[in-house]
């Protein structure tokens, strides 16, 4: 067995998901485990080298975790020849800046959407990289979760005959940081500074949609701002410029409806913090984060509208889960191996850059959308 060290600039770890999903849960234990087995006799180990402007937070993380290498020189570390992958996991502003000079550097990218403030840029990233020969992946971790693998497992199982509709609820309640801290950092409301629930979830649904049930082609989206004030990581308030909650109905190709709410202003009355419900002909599935719930058609029950009488059947009790059948793991770090054996072995990869950029793309028409009040139609892109 050849262990190969495949050195990784980390860009953006001492932010939450970049330390906890990329960092801890993924590079880290894909360390713990021995290292990444190509099954060809060889071994990958991962060699983070921690990226970013405070030195002292990149430091204590480096300690705690017997890490040697991290550097507030971004520069310095791309043009280090022994570096072959950038990832970027930094607050949205900064981010197209930094990847295109990676690609410039002939860095292997692997990032956190969305990949740039626009389309025009996500487009121009896209093609750099394509021009440059370089591989390029966007993390796109949702659809490697658990609830979602197994909605996936019911569509290639046809389980749903013709689907109907697809319908989504996201979000929990932020607190505004006034008498309870924040659970998301305050730039996520400015959208100056790349705020927005639109900029940050359309994204997400444009890849869950377009991979399990066919492509946006329309959009029409209501984005709102419900809470105008909020206050800031050193009890300041701020007016908060960004949408917190967006209202978005997607017509995908094919002929099925998506309508997904996303609001980081509502109170959770679910199973989990998104969940999905898809219709079809022959059966119905409410899949979430991990569990996945089914109502074939011949075991659905016929429920008469009758107002005037207390309701006689408990209705979640209709459904049936659907099993593991599999063992599941984390899916940020799923989505790193499968990206680290494109480059590595070639094995095929379809979440690059261009993906990316549907992402942006949708999330720039829904914006568009909600601002002119009428639906627009999403049209195909390409480099």
């Amino acid at each position: 067995m050849t262990r190969k060290t495949v050195r990784i600039a980390m860009n953006g770890v001492t932010g939450r998901m970049g330390y906890r999903q990329h960092l801890v849960r993924s590079i880290l234990a894909l360390r713990d485990q021995g290292g990444l087995d190509l099954g060809d006799g060889t071994v990958l180990w991962p060699e983070p080298i921690l990226v970013g402007r405070r030195g002292h937070a990149l430091r204590e993380i480096a300690e705690r975790h017997g890490l040697e290498h991290w550097s507030t020189d971004v520069d310095a570390v791309l043009a280090d020849p022994t570096v072959d992958i950038y990832f970027d996991a930094q607050v949205t502003s900064a981010r197209e800046e930094a990847i295109e000079r990676a690609v410039a550097a002939g860095k292997h990218i692997y990032t956190e959407k969305p990949t740039a403030t626009g389309l025009e840029g996500a487009l121009e990233l896209a093609r750099l990289a394509h021009e440059k020969g370089i591989k390029h992946g966007v993390v796109q971790d949702k659809i490697f979760l658990p609830g979602l693998l197994k909605l996936k497992r019911l569509i290639d199982g046809g389980f749903f005959g013709r689907i109907l509709s697809v319908r989504g609820e996201f979000g929990y309640w932020v607190f505004e940081g006034d008498w309870q801290s924040a659970q998301r950092p305050s730039w996520n409301y400015r959208a100056e500074d790349g705020g927005g629930i639109v900029v940050d979830m359309f994204p997400h649904w444009e890849y869950v949609l377009h991979g399990l049930f066919g492509r946006v082609v329309s959009v029409q989206a209501l984005a709102a701002t419900h809470v105008p004030q909020r206050w800031d990581e050193d009890g300041k308030p701020y007016d908060a410029t960004a949408d917190d909650a967006a209202y978005g109905i997607f017509e995908l190709e094919g002929g099925a409806v998506a309508q997904i709410n996303s609001s980081w202003a509502v109170r959770v009355n679910r199973d989990e913090l998104v969940e999905f419900q898809v219709d079809g002909t022959l059966g119905s599935a409410v899949a979430g984060l991990r569990n996945c719930r089914v109502q074939h058609r011949s075991a659905t029950p016929k429920p008469v509208w009758d107002p005037d009488v207390p309701a006689t059947e408990v209705f979640r009790d209709q459904w049936q889960e659907v099993p593991d059948n599999a063992e599941f793991d984390n899916g940020f770090k799923a989505q790193w191996e499968l990206f680290l054996k494109h480059v590595y072995a070639d094995a095929p990869y379809h979440w690059d850059l261009l993906a990316g950029a549907r992402g942006v793309q949708l999330a720039e028409l829904g914006l568009k959308s909600s601002a002119e009040g009428r639906r627009l139609d999403v049209p195909e892109i390409s480099l």
